[in-house]
């Protein structure tokens, strides 16, 4: 690979293009393996690689993968597992175990986070004219990187036998273009398989401004079209995301992207696949009230630094600190003012939670919406102000993306204005937590506290709330149902998506049971059914009971088994 790759220096995405071109046709690894002989190679390790690992969404997908390949390819010898990327934050401590791998490359993180956006804004945010001066610069530089990258990474997949490649996202969405074409370079010069895992493409909520009808809204990923018009540039761009590589095969999240893989950019069906998630048993298992106590205590001393009940800081304070605290992210609890308190195990809480990141497509300012709705609703109003000691806990569980930062403070500055909008005795009852994805405290060791997993976070919940107005997937909904937590979700886009998640059109007892997160103004019939959750949860069994069987049918690990091993028969078919 490295000769190759020091026998050519392309100065434009043209000849870059060529290159690809030349290494797709002209392949310099052979190898024709039998069932066994493929499945003992592929037992000698395998590798997971993506921009960075924290407690997203992503990163708790990829963590399931691991443990099911792991299953999966163990003979007598253990297999290893390991994990690649640009950056590891702390959170990924709870879905990397500490018996698999992690190798640290520098400048392979993505978006923002790629040498400080400087790359990522010169080619998705300037013009960048097809045959100028500057569009050379940068596919020179492109080129360099991906080399950089290629070089230590088949050092490393060399030094441990890695010949099976997961990349999750950095072949499907180009947060970093040198890491998408690294993983093209790698892959075919060194004979490495590739189960390439797409959780979302460019192309979703994305087309250039001159496709957009009159009136139609900008989408989220329309940047990734800036440039357009630069033919050599776009046309590798569409070539690397996703490659079609010859011992490459799609693992895809949906069967929307799948159908678009192969009726929109001809990817032969039998390379294109749906990888389902599963639920683990944990999330099914019953929970007593003593439990649920006990998560909730550990959650006190994580959101409290420590301490068992937890004093707010004001809102006030955390909106004109939020760029400091950015910088490093700490969990949180913040109130109207400041000297409240808050006991998490007393049982006088409704405990909203949105399992999730902030970022602007979650439209979390919206759960907030609700609960001002909620306290304007007589008689939701009149039963909480009965109890002088009910409190509203709204908790947001995951981090901020850097680049994020506005969509907190969209969250901040709509918790001022419901809290604005109550007497004293109201909104000091109101508290809004930020957990940044942490799951234990330095002070667990000490108290003898287990560190909580995905599913404790669950337990906390009186209600989950998910108000998307995109997803890929949409975890929270099939997590929440296996938990047996009421979930509160939008129908979010695409349709088909969402439809797929709740089993719509499938036997009811496949469907999940959801209450529908409304686009607009909240009616009288959905503040009553929400307001009847919270105070009457005891009417609630059957539906709990019900969606617990309908994801255990269709998301139990069996399930995940037998996609990899389709995928694993596939790979032995490639040469």
């Amino acid at each position: 690979m490295i000769e190759k790759l020091n026998s050519v220096r392309p100065d434009n995405w043209g000849e870059i293009d060529k290159v690809l071109s030349d290494i797709k046709q002209n392949p310099s690894f052979f190898e024709s393996l039998d069932k066994t002989e493929f499945l003992n190679k592929m037992s000698k390790g395998f590798a997971f690689w993506t921009f960075d690992f924290g407690i997203d969404g992503v990163s708790v997908e990829i963590s399931k993968y691991a443990q099911c390949l792991e299953e999966i390819l163990s003979n007598e010898k253990k297999v290893t597992v390991h994990f690649i990327a640009g950056d590891f934050h702390p959170q990924a401590d709870s879905v990397i175990r500490p018996d698999w791998h992690r190798f640290h490359i520098s400048r392979a993180n993505g978006w923002s986070k790629w040498d400080n956006g400087k790359w990522f804004e010169k080619l998705f945010y300037q013009d960048m004219t097809e045959n100028s001066k500057k569009s050379k610069t940068v596919a020179a530089e492109i080129w360099s990187q991906a080399v950089r990258l290629a070089k230590i990474m088949g050092d490393y997949l060399a030094e441990n036998e890695i010949s099976l490649l997961i990349p999750v996202n950095v072949n499907s969405n180009p947060g970093n273009l040198a890491t998408g074409l690294c993983t093209v370079l790698v892959s075919e010069l060194m004979g490495i398989y590739v189960i390439n895992s797409n959780h979302d493409f460019y192309w979703e909520d994305g087309k250039p401004a001159s496709e957009r009808e009159t009136g139609e809204k900008p989408g989220s990923r329309d940047k990734f079209f800036r440039n357009i018009g630069n033919r050599p540039f776009f046309s590798l761009l569409k070539k690397i995301y996703p490659w079609d590589g010859r011992r490459w095969i799609q693992a895809n999240i949906n069967k929307l992207q799948s159908k678009n893989l192969i009726n929109k950019f001809g990817f032969p069906e039998n390379h294109v696949f749906e990888i389902l998630t599963s639920i683990s048993d944990a999330f099914f298992k019953d929970y007593t009230k003593d439990e649920i106590k006990s998560v909730r205590l550990r959650m006190a001393h994580i959101l409290s630094n420590g301490k068992p009940i937890i004093h707010p800081v004001s809102v006030d304070y955390c909106l004109s600190n939020v760029e400091k605290w950015m910088n490093n992210q700490k969990p949180f609890v913040c109130a109207r003012e400041e000297g409240l308190s808050l006991d998490l195990t007393s049982e006088n809480i409704f405990y909203f939670l949105q399992p999730t990141r902030i970022i602007k497509r979650k439209r979390i300012w919206r759960d907030l919406e609700l609960i001002s709705a909620l306290l304007h609703h007589r008689p939701f109003l009149e039963k909480f102000e009965s109890n002088k000691k009910q409190q509203i806990v709204f908790h947001i569980t995951g981090p901020v993306p850097i680049e994020h930062q506005v969509d907190l403070e969209t969250v901040l500055k709509t918790f001022i204005q419901v809290t604005s909008e109550e007497s004293d005795l109201i909104s000091n009852r109101l508290f809004l937590a930020f957990s940044v994805g942490i799951e234990e405290h330095p002070c667990f060791k000490d108290r003898e506290f287990e560190q909580l997993g995905i599913e404790d976070i669950y337990k906390l919940a009186s209600i989950v709330l998910f108000p998307s107005e995109t997803e890929g997937r949409g975890l929270p909904i099939l997590e929440s149902s296996a938990a047996g937590i009421p979930i509160i979700c939008s129908h979010y886009k695409p349709e088909e998506i969402f439809n797929d998640v709740v089993g719509k059109g499938l036997s009811e007892e496949q469907q999940l049971l959801y209450t529908r997160f409304p686009e607009g103004d909240f009616s009288v019939s959905f503040l009553d059914e929400v307001s009847d959750l919270l105070f009457f949860p005891e009417n609630n069994i059957d539906r709990i009971e019900h969606n617990k069987n309908a994801t255990r049918l269709r998301y139990g690990c069996d399930n995940m088994h037998e996609t990899f091993k389709r995928y694993l028969d596939e790979l032995t078919n490639t040469i």
